[in-house]
């Protein structure tokens, strides 16, 4: 394939490299189909003349033009979110965010410039609502209404536009916009972009519903890199079909984008006096990192008191802080929250993820020490609760690695198998439950040499209405006195989501999971027991 910058130059179009497109729209010359296909094999190109940018980001301020927060009308140009979002997307995308960052409008543009760059392509938005849907397509109108004449002379003029679709005949190109609400929307097309907007209020609750419609539109859009998937929208509490998502995009392969509130520029208010700063907020001054490598400043922070009086308690859902504790939980919680949440802050990413982010380590096993590898096994299929596989340091239980995924059987079995060794041929605690039965039969047949058993003497651990509330007390004291030792933030997330139930159980909220709390609670049960029985035995 040729250099975006070669084809560039063959063109005799240039593009930004010669400095001559603004220039030949103002002067109202027409764009013909071969140069209209040129910039659409240059799009994803980043040529050197453009200093970083690519040609979509060169495209949409040299073309496009939106109406701005001060209802004026500004060429959209990418701000630092809009830019970042260029710089990671990939071919399936989910986007977490605050609310206004202009995530929405730019994927608008972008799949605008790809439709009208790339003759054959069909692309379709569907919105929460009809009228949000008409809403977002009212920007795409104001992009194509104030496109510079050059362009809409030539190849980009439309036999068809009203508030659904917009059609370009000789390029055989479309621009669809549809509403959640109808079930069938998309059914019968095949799509190359996808954008799906505030996914978390589809379908009323965000329920089975929005799931039905979500998988009708997939199962139309093109394969491979022909299509392009964004799923974007601000939080609505926890479970239903976009925290679904959220949670299993890294399974899915999907490239996870995360957005606070801070990344807008305009989010500030006259700055606080630095004397008045609380606890939490000198540690928000002056964490690095926050906002792409800044920590807040004074006059965001005002912003921020702003918002906590004004919003509430809704305030970490409206203007998101972490990809954690913007999805607010209803119910009452198990784990105490304020621990939770701030070890939610503290923790780090892992040194090493692999199978697409289900297996995640933050300790490599070293020489000379003792590991516990606790499972809580599922049974594999694609949907339903996840098999996890927690390891701990058994000196000290600090969560050195985890993995969650929707594996089961042979494969889960030699992947615990496979870990545990890894660690030195760790101690392998088993759910004796429901499914471990099977996975301690395939060990005894396989072969491990250092099984956990009960009590009783069997293989496994053995969790009944007794014991575990007893096991997830412990986990939960543990939590509150020594935090250090959780280290996965999926973990925690599910901590959030573990509430008490009407029943008078405890459990994961209806559409979550505690996969994950399980498998640490057995694995740190299982540990103490182990420790017992050495100092016992000397």
């Amino acid at each position: 394939m040729e250099d975006g910058a070669e084809v560039g130059e063959k063109s005799g179009l240039g593009l930004a490299l010669n400095g001559n497109l603004q220039q030949r729209l103002a002067e109202r010359r027409k764009l013909d189909l071969e140069e209209l296909e040129i910039l659409g094999r240059m799009l994803d190109f980043r040529p050197a003349r453009l200093l970083g940018r690519n040609t979509v980001e060169f495209l949409a301020e040299a073309v496009l033009k939106v109406r701005g927060k001060d209802g004026r009308t500004h060429r959209l140009r990418a701000n630092a979110v809009q830019r970042e979002f260029e710089r990671r997307r990939g071919e399936r995308n989910i986007v977490l965010k605050a609310r206004q960052m202009g995530l929405t409008t730019w994927v608008a543009g972008r799949f605008l410039l790809k439709t009208v760059t790339r003759p054959g392509t069909l692309t379709l938005m569907v919105a929460h609502t009809q009228e949000a849907a008409e809403q977002i397509f009212g920007i795409v109108h104001r992009f194509v209404d104030l496109m510079p004449a050059g362009l809409k002379a030539g190849a980009l003029q439309r036999s068809r536009s009203n508030m659904r679709q917009i059609v370009f005949p000789e390029i055989d190109s479309e621009f669809r916009v549809e509403s959640a609400a109808d079930r069938n929307a998309g059914r019968g097309l095949t799509y190359q972009n996808l954008h799906c907007s505030e996914v978390a209020r589809w379908g009323g609750a965000g329920g089975a519903e929005a799931e039905e419609v979500l998988a009708g539109l997939r199962a139309g859009l093109a394969p491979g890199r022909m299509g392009e998937q964004v799923l974007e929208s601000t939080p609505a509490g926890v479970g239903g079909c976009f925290y679904e998502e959220w949670q299993r995009a890294d399974e899915m392969g999907m490239v996870k984008h995360f957005f606070p509130w801070w990344l807008e520029p305009g989010y500030t208010a006259v700055a606080v006096d630095e004397a008045s700063l609380t606890e939490e907020e000198m540690e928000l001054a002056g964490r690095p990192g926050l906002g792409l490598g800044r920590p807040l400043s004074l006059e965001q922070i005002a912003f921020r008191r702003g918002l906590r009086a004004g919003y509430r308690k809704l305030s970490p859902q409206e203007y998101a802080e972490d990809p954690e504790t913007c999805f607010l939980v209803s119910g009452e919680p198990y784990f105490e929250m304020a621990a939770v949440e701030k070890r939610l802050a503290a923790v780090q990413e892992p040194v090493r993820a692999a199978r697409n982010g289900q297996l995640e380590v933050w300790y490599p096993p070293l020489p000379g020490r003792w590991y516990v590898v606790a499972m809580d096994p599922a049974g594999g299929g694609s949907e339903g609760d996840y098999s996890a596989i927690v390891v701990l340091d058994l000196e000290t239980g600090m969560q050195c690695a985890e993995f969650a995924g929707h594996v089961g059987g042979l494969e889960l079995m030699e992947l615990a198998r496979e870990i545990a060794w890894e660690y030195g041929s760790a101690h392998l605690v088993v759910e004796r439950n429901n499914h471990g039965s099977e996975q301690l039969s395939l060990l005894a047949v396989k072969g491990y040499v250092r099984v956990f058993a009960g009590s009783d003497g069997k293989p496994g651990f053995l969790t009944t209405t007794a014991s575990k509330p007893a096991i997830l007390a412990e986990m939960a004291l543990i939590l509150q006195e020594t935090p250090e030792v959780f280290l996965s933030r999926k973990l925690l997330a599910e901590c959030r989501t573990f509430v008490r139930l009407g029943n008078g159980q405890v459990g994961a909220r209806s559409g979550t999971h505690d996969d994950r709390v399980m498998a640490m609670a057995i694995g740190l049960a299982a540990r103490r027991e182990i420790l017992g029985r050495r100092a016992s035995s000397r």
